[in-house]
């Protein structure tokens, strides 16, 4: 699945983007939801979806991560009320926290003509997109899953495609705790201390609404992507039961 497929007969501005913008959710419940999401649009191409949301404090380590970007021992990680879950994205480790946005596409690739690359490039021009309407210049760099500010990356990015299907995708940091990001090797960071995580609110040395940062973001993305429409739904009737366990825990 390295070549960009050709598009279908529709495109993205045939059908409108239906953007669930939820407080926050349990990383189990919400990975259930994108689930939901994928099967409906397998089934119906023309389907697109896009999720935002926030999570309680957790560690996911994607294809590309290991215990080594975790700097804590277990005891810490049970003092903390972390838990760590081993997903199927691609990336490394990402440590999720309440301030931080959860960016969640469900789009079906071949409908769009986008390769893998070409879609994780999209995505990070959404970020930086948004980041420059706060007047905060962002780059990206080769190879790394990330939108950076400076030598701090700001968001990270973790994709998973299923039939063509995206899911996962971005994590943006709008106002977390970011002293809690030394303990956990993000987004190719590495052991620097100059590349812990940054946010939106650190870089413009003052407060902002996060209502503001997702509408932002959802006129970028559909911009970027092509809908003509967006629809916004703030629940979904799936978060109203309790979801399954989705991914492995460690360190019981």
């Amino acid at each position: 699945m390295t070549e960009a497929p050709q598009p279908l007969a529709n495109t993205a501005a045939d059908s409108a983007l239906q953007a669930y913008v939820l407080g926050p959710v349990d990383f189990d419940a919400a990975l259930a939801l994108q689930r939901r999401l994928v099967y409906q649009v397998s089934g119906d191409r023309s389907a697109s979806a896009l999720v935002l949301c926030e999570h309680p404090p957790l560690i996911t380590v994607g294809r590309q991560g290991s215990w080594n970007n975790v700097l804590c021992e277990a005891e810490e990680l049970v003092a903390r009320h972390w838990k760590v879950r081993w997903v199927n994205r691609g990336g490394g480790c990402l440590l999720h926290q309440p301030g931080q946005l959860a960016i969640y596409p469900i789009l079906a690739l071949d409908r769009l003509g986008l390769g893998l690359q070409d879609y994780i490039e999209r995505l990070q021009e959404v970020v930086v997109a948004v980041l420059d309407d706060f007047s905060i210049r962002a780059h990206t760099r080769p190879g790394q899953p990330a939108v950076w500010v400076g030598d701090r990356p700001v968001a990270g990015i973790g994709i998973a495609v299923r039939d063509w299907v995206t899911y996962y995708g971005a994590v943006l940091n709008i106002n977390p705790n970011l002293e809690v990001f030394r303990r956990v090797l993000t987004c190719g960071s590495g052991r620097a201390e100059g590349a812990i995580m940054t946010s939106i609110e650190r870089e413009r040395r003052g407060p902002l609404r996060p209502a503001l940062v997702r509408e932002r973001l959802l006129e970028h993305f559909a911009q970027r992507f092509a809908f003509a429409r967006t629809s916004l739904f703030f629940e979904h009737p799936l978060l109203r039961r309790k979801a399954p366990l989705d991914a492995l825990a460690t360190r019981s």
